[in-house]
């Protein structure tokens, strides 16, 4: 277990951030064309070969520092006093990540976002590396620019039927942030994915997220985090393939299928509940070996940078930073910008 909360903090958006590198430059090959590129096992370690020369993140851990931020900000703004909405500033912050993919915004009134000035001036703006363009999700990027007049998605307004795993992949910081409260964490986990995928999986499954990161952070291990997960879920209508998604990670954990198979029947991660089964499963398979656990999230047939973030933000809560592996680590694009965040989202919550 991490050896602090605070190294929780930062081992789950260093972890993210290191599983989202690895599988980003395999995240459209199928596992054969892995393999003929990097190897009999695939890739093993964050790809540096680029004009950067670092392992690049994707709009995964783009997203997830802004959901950070939107939630800082919201606490600076009173939102514990119930001043101000926790989701109207994660909202504000992902107009923030659309500006830095297309330069522009929903609509004029977000204009104040943008601001350069002052205590609410973003950090993650003044960064030129956010500005790349890295396979942003189309249903995250349609969902805000169509969002003018507060027209975004929450749990009673639906949107979209979307539950891909755009939504998930990215509310890491809302089980930090809420350790103290799974249930809680859970719900704003649900909130902040439902943004942009109001599909019941697609906000149910990012829930499921939060609820495991809380009870990490908090020092539970990682079956019985699962388990009150998957307890709080059964409360929610829609519950159900995220539930099963789940249920299918714990027993072939149990089982003795070989966990190359386990992954391949757990799904490809496209979509919400796949994204969050392979992380766990991954996550249970290799609880003692981030650098295992995100390589098996990642040599698969599908969105290898979305379950490898998310099996990266599970075992890095779980073990903490000071078990990551430090080779890749020293590669990490934004490194000292993701780990700063964890650092600051701690203290703002008491951490």
């Amino acid at each position: 277990m991490a050896s602090s909360v605070i190294s929780a903090f930062t081992g789950c958006l260093l972890g993210g951030a290191l599983g989202d590198a690895l599988g980003y430059p395999v995240e459209f090959m199928s596992a054969d064309e892995i393999r003929r590129s990097y190897g009999k096992n695939g890739i093993e370690a964050p790809d540096d070969r680029n004009s950067l020369k670092r392992a690049l993140i994707s709009d995964d851990t783009q997203m997830t520092l802004f959901t950070a931020e939107g939630i800082m900000w919201a606490d600076r703004l009173g939102a514990k006093r119930e001043l101000s909405s926790y989701t109207t500033y994660v909202f504000y912050a992902y107009q923030r990540w659309l500006y830095t993919q297309t330069s522009s915004i929903a609509s004029r009134e977000y204009a104040h976002v943008l601001d350069k000035d002052g205590a609410d001036a973003s950090r993650l703006l003044a960064e030129p590396e956010m500005f790349a363009q890295r396979a942003p999700g189309n249903t995250c990027l349609s969902a805000l620019k169509q969002a003018a007049a507060h027209n975004y998605g929450r749990l009673i307004h639906k949107i979209n039927d979307s539950k891909g795993c755009g939504g998930v992949m990215r509310v890491a910081p809302a089980g930090l942030y809420f350790h103290r409260d799974s249930e809680r964490a859970f719900r704003m986990a649900a909130e902040f994915a439902a943004i942009t995928h109001t599909h019941p999986t697609g906000y149910l499954a990012a829930g499921a997220l939060g609820a495991i990161i809380a009870e990490l952070t908090c020092g539970s291990d990682l079956e019985e985090a699962v388990d009150v997960a998957m307890y709080i879920l059964r409360d929610y209508d829609g519950c159900v393939e995220t539930y099963r998604a789940l249920a299918s990670a714990r027993n072939l954990d149990a089982g003795d299928v070989p966990p190359v198979e386990a992954v391949r029947r757990l799904g490809s991660g496209w979509t919400a509940e796949e994204t969050l089964a392979v992380a766990v499963y991954c996550s249970l398979c290799h609880y003692n070996d981030p650098a295992n656990a995100m390589r098996l999230a990642v040599n698969h047939d599908g969105d290898s940078d979305s379950t490898g973030a998310v099996c990266g933000n599970i075992i890095g809560a779980y073990l903490g930073e000071e078990r990551l592996p430090g080779k890749w680590l020293r590669k990490l694009q934004l490194r000292e910008v993701v780990r700063q965040t964890a650092v600051e989202l701690s203290g703002v919550c008491g951490g």
